[in-house]
């Protein structure tokens, strides 16, 4: 499958670095640094299925590893066949299935929070997940009144970062109409159900995995097991930080994405 894709042209670095959201999010997730690391790479976002602009049909596969296969040939359709990926949440899942699936073809992977890193599968999904969504679709056609007042901020990203009283306007109504529009949320919840991220990568791609310590979606007790990374894997914990690093402390998370790709000056 095709995924609708952005290409931000670099005036003076041709190097390509995707950027991949997770689940309920669009590829409006990585506004805020896109600016800076476009000094750096020619940078490419992704819709996944159901997801921004792409659409999702009803026999659409949304398991990680099948996402990570369309990824691909979406990429190779781009012209771009060798390339570093950081990925957010189911992104940063999708990410690491990449360099284990086709490692000649992947740089390097940043993942911010990535999902798929839990001590035991999920049987079921998150409690709270209808609610959220329901609540995210029927507010669609006004969030972007409702972004503008505090106490709506806090409903839709208290649990989502300690930060988030700090977040832009655009940030929040960016946010909210992704989850409200996505239509894949649920079919990629459920395909993520009774698995987790098993798969080995070659020990020559530089991996970081980068978690906030306010991560309320992905907690540490129960969601960041090391052991399933490689053990050549850097590990970072962010202060101060949530479920989407890149909005909590972008700086932090730049120079992250520079070092482990080797652009770090």
């Amino acid at each position: 499958m095709k995924l609708t894709t952005t290409v931000f042209p670099s005036p003076a670095h041709s190097e390509p670095l995707l950027l991949i959201h997770g689940m309920g999010s669009a590829a409006t997730a990585w506004k805020s640094i896109i600016p800076q690391l476009n000094q750096f790479f020619t940078v490419i976002t992704v819709d996944l299925p159901g997801h921004g602009h792409t659409p999702i049909t009803a026999n659409q596969p949304m398991e990680p590893k099948i996402l990570a296969s369309d990824v691909f040939e979406t990429m190779h359709v781009l012209g771009f066949d060798r390339f570093d990926v950081v990925g957010n949440s189911l992104g940063g899942w999708i990410s690491l299935e990449m360099a284990a699936m086709n490692p000649g073809a992947i740089k390097s992977v940043t993942g911010l929070a990535p999902a798929g890193l839990w001590l035991e599968p999920f049987t079921n999904r998150y409690p709270g997940t209808a609610i959220s969504r329901m609540l995210a679709s029927s507010l669609k056609a006004v969030s972007p009144l409702l972004m503008k007042y505090e106490w709506a901020r806090k409903i839709g990203f208290e649990n989502v970062s300690p930060l988030w009283k700090s977040f832009p306007f655009e940030l929040c109504r960016d946010a909210a109409d992704a989850m409200g529009s996505s239509a894949g949320y649920y079919p990629a919840w459920d395909a993520i159900l009774k698995k987790r991220f098993e798969s080995k990568i070659d020990s020559s791609i530089p991996i970081t995995i980068i978690f906030g310590d306010s991560d309320n979606t992905l907690p540490a007790a129960t969601c960041q097991e090391r052991a399933l990374v490689p053990s050549h894997a850097r590990w970072l914990t962010l202060p101060d930080s949530g479920h989407a690093p890149m909005w909590d402390h972008p700086a932090e998370v730049i120079a992250e994405i520079l070092r482990t790709t080797g652009k770090a000056l």
